[in-house]
């Protein structure tokens, strides 16, 4: 009797093997064992997606798999991101350059650009194009996805590094796949997708063999023991949520008393009006452990500008910077030579290592769960030795989105637990 599944097998298209020839004694030995393994898959895959946590070494890794995928390699990230990654480069002795166009690309070499500037590199010179936070593939509309798709569409080894693939999410997984040179958006969509009034959504019998098929061409790991590794030197010392719940007066229109934000216009004017409220509470806790290094997330200007004001030597990076200030700034706060930053989720959420700081606020939030993931994973990541503390400052009212934030977390969560699963067991099978 034929099931589901085989019927899905015999739909897809199955990656073929495209890379070079590796094992893990190729790779630097200053990476752990099973980063190692991962990176000698990777290489003889050629075209692989990385979907491992925040601070598993995903940098060291995608360098690795760089250098022995090809001669000439140009690693794409946000610009904050080049530096921190020429800094690890360094550590197993590669000498990765940032430029800002092809033209820079003269011989071969390891190379390391901003988004903004991939345009301006001429495939045809590349061997290896690694996307560094491969959620930008996410933007089912932007130009930007759109552009990293087909221009890079005939550079022989590809990796896509993200730690937030969402399983259930459509956009992320076809163009994830469109990149790496897989399988088609149209493709993928008609095999395990299907369309009805909420939009794409993942068949139900298709979840557990389009994990299966994934495996061929990603990998997702949460510890190292996913890998049958141990996970010394991987357990996090611990994360506190707490919600600080502020009792703030609010005018709705047509209501005695607000009982719902509504839509997005609702929640934008249940924010503005209890601006003051919030940035108060932020600035009485960064008072009260002066000592501690903070990093103050906000989503209005007006937060931020009235929280640098108050805050002696607080640092406010925002979006009417140069990318090049802001890169500044944020490795400013990296590096300890700034106590206090204050930016905004779009700007700072990715990538950026910041295990030095254990204190942050959410001076609001946003229906976002994963600006709220990247956020928090900035300081509670691999590395960190202490306690972090997330303070979340909401207006009572807006309790409702800090819910909708937890359910989106637990809904990822689950899917993420299941995608590891479902990929360790379909590696065994192929390894059998």
């Amino acid at each position: 009797m034929t099931t589901y599944a085989d019927f899905l097998a015999t739909k897809t298209t199955r990656p073929v093997t495209l890379g070079r020839p590796a094992d893990a004694d190729a790779v630097h030995p200053m990476l752990h064992d099973w980063q190692r393994e991962l990176v000698a898959w990777a290489v003889r895959t050629g075209r692989a997606g990385l979907f491992t946590t925040t601070g598993t070494g995903k940098t060291l890794m995608q360098l690795e798999y760089a250098r022995l995928s090809g001669d000439t390699s140009l690693i794409i990230a946000p610009l904050a991101v080049c530096q921190q990654t020429i800094r690890e480069a360094r550590k197993i002795g590669i000498d990765l350059r940032y430029v800002r166009d092809g033209d820079a690309v003269t011989a071969p070499g390891a190379w390391i650009t901003n988004y903004e500037m991939a345009a301006r590199f001429d495939p045809r010179r590349l061997d290896v194009v690694v996307l560094d936070e491969g959620s930008i593939l996410r933007d089912s509309t932007g130009k930007t996805r759109n552009l990293l798709i087909e221009h890079f569409a005939s550079v022989p080894a590809r990796m896509s590094c993200t730690a937030t693939p969402r399983p259930n999410d459509a956009e992320e997984l076809t163009n994830q796949s469109a990149f790496l040179g897989v399988c088609s958006r149209v493709d993928m969509l008609a095999t395990y997708f299907i369309h009805d009034d909420e939009g794409w959504r993942l068949k139900h019998h298709a979840r557990r063999p389009m994990f299966r098929w994934m495996a061929a061409w990603a990998v997702a790991l949460l510890h190292p023991s996913d890998m049958g590794y141990s996970d010394d030197g991987y357990i996090l010392p611990g994360l506190d949520i707490i919600p600080e719940l502020l009792p703030v007066p609010i005018e709705a229109e047509g209501q005695l008393f607000p009982t719902d934000l509504g839509g997005i216009g609702g929640r934008a004017h249940v924010r503005r009006q209890t601006l003051e409220a919030r940035c108060e509470r932020a600035i009485d806790l960064v008072t009260k452990e002066p000592d501690e290094s903070w990093l103050l997330w906000t989503g209005l200007n007006a937060e931020a500008d009235m929280l640098a004001r108050a805050i002696p030597g607080a640092v406010n990076v925002h979006g009417a910077m140069t990318p090049e200030e802001k890169a500044e700034h944020l490795l400013a706060f990296a590096d300890g030579q700034i106590n206090v930053l204050i930016t905004k989720p779009s700007i700072a959420s990715r990538g950026l290592n910041f295990q030095r700081c254990a204190r942050m606020v959410f001076v609001g939030l946003s229906d976002s769960y994963e600006d709220y993931f990247q956020a928090i994973r900035r300081c509670y990541r691999y590395g960190q030795t202490r306690r972090v503390h997330a303070h979340i400052v909401l207006s009572e009212l807006e309790a409702q989105i800090a819910a909708n934030v937890a359910r989106k977390e637990a809904e990822a969560d689950t899917f993420m637990r299941e995608l590891v699963y479902a990929m360790q067991t379909a590696r065994k099978d192929m390894s059998a």
